[in-house]
């Protein structure tokens, strides 16, 4: 058995697989696998220190949602967000220009339950994103320090809901040395997770793979020190942080991105928390078709271009890494083949079985990783041949809408 005979293509690419290997192993195992490692540590440090909070304990919150034409879903969910087991906060739904019976259902939950306010966007307010103004009102009419952000046609999983999100505002000691974990007594900015409810169909199960996907990135990369963004389905900050930064002034010619830039705006390693247990979970309804998943997803992407340089520098490093594995792996596996001249074990034979074990290692790791963190959020799961394709699918997707720009709508 020699080595000599294999040419300098098929060592190459055996270089850029392994190398991709790792830091695809890496990746899982310290940014994406984050959030589950989270869950479990606090399960146990419950379990180990199951004080109840206070009163005091649990400053006032004000919810806030806007809602365009969303007469439907406040009345399928608004009830949840007044039935918060919860001591002192209220609901502030901001009409960003209905023209449905959004207003009427609106007064209807106010006439009985005087935590639910509203308060509107100005007809023929000329801004490109009336959701950012919406939310700008909504902050300055809150009476709470505590801002906790949802949409119009997001459920809570639990009537606790508050108490988990407000738990993040809490700094917590670093169990290795059993010190704060910073000098601030107070975090300004929690992470949530917004999941999608389960249906039945390939777009409703691309869709949470992506969501949930994405999620333990960004989750994953806050809990590592390197918060950049967060989804307004389920994300709180301080309304002092808010308008000490200047809100969205510097976002207000972009018509997405009031959520995920306006994180990567202020968040840092010091004044961010994540909170990703079942209980603060949010679910949404999916996108029903293929095409509407697409045009929520543009209009996600089309914002990335404006995150800090550190940013986009971590986020680019993952897929690429991700497609050379793959792009090396089909190298190595298209030279063996044109190059296989019996069953006789070789050199070739030990560098491609290497090759594929690599592939099997990361397949068989990703899945684990994945479903992992969906059984520990209460997620449904999936199996291995779906997170393959997904794999292969969604960076082609996204870096197909990145160089093929188009006009987003309004939100």
């Amino acid at each position: 058995m020699t080595f000599e005979n294999i040419d300098i293509v098929t060592w190459i690419a055996a270089g850029v697989l392994a190398a991709c290997f790792l830091f695809q192993l890496y990746w899982y195992a310290r940014y994406m696998a984050a959030p589950a490692r989270k869950i479990r540590r606090d399960k146990a440090n419950v379990q180990r220190n199951n004080v109840p909070c206070t009163k005091d304990e649990l400053p006032p919150v004000s919810v806030i949602l806007c809602a365009h034409n969303e007469s439907e879903n406040l009345s399928n969910y608004l009830q949840a967000l007044l039935s918060q087991d919860y001591p002192e906060f209220e609901v502030i739904v901001v009409d960003d220009g209905s023209e449905d019976d959004t207003r009427q259902v609106i007064e209807q939950y106010m006439a009985y339950d005087n935590r639910l306010r509203k308060t509107f966007v100005p007809y023929g307010a000329r801004v490109r994103s009336t959701k950012k103004l919406a939310l700008t009102l909504a902050a300055k009419a809150a009476r709470y320090d505590y801002l906790l952000l949802t949409d119009a046609d997001c459920r809570p999983e639990s009537k606790y809901w508050i108490s988990e999100m407000v738990k993040g505002f809490r700094k917590t000691k670093d169990p290795r040395n059993d010190q704060m974990v910073n000098d601030q007594m107070v975090n300004d900015i929690v992470l949530g997770f917004g999941a999608y409810f389960y249906e039945k169909g390939h777009v409703n199960r691309l869709v949470r793979y992506d969501t949930l996907f994405n999620g333990l990135h960004y989750l994953g990369a806050a809990l590592c020190g390197h918060p950049y963004m967060g989804v307004g389905r389920n994300l709180a900050y301080r309304k002092s942080l808010f308008f000490d930064s200047g809100g969205f002034t510097h976002l207000m010619t972009n018509r997405a991105g009031d959520d995920d830039l306006f994180v990567n705006h202020v968040a840092t390693r010091k004044n961010t928390a994540v909170v990703v247990s079942r209980e603060s979970l949010t679910w949404s309804p999916a996108k029903e078709t293929l095409r509407e998943w697409l045009q929520q997803k543009r209009r996600h992407l089309s914002v990335s271009p404006l995150y800090r340089e550190s940013t986009k520098a971590r986020l680019t490093v993952e897929p690429v890494t991700r497609g050379l594995f793959y792009a090396a792996l089909l190298v190595m596996v298209i030279r063996y083949c044109l190059g296989w001249s019996g069953w006789a074990f070789g050199a070739a034979e030990i560098i491609a079985c290497g090759a594929v074990g690599l592939f099997l290692f990361r397949w068989i790791l990703q899945t684990a990783v994945i479903n992992i963190s969906a059984r520990r959020m209460g997620l449904h799961r999936f199996n291995m041949l779906s997170v393959l394709w997904f794999d292969i699918v969604l960076p082609l997707v996204s870096a197909w809408m990145l160089i093929v720009p188009k006009k987003n709508n309004k939100w």
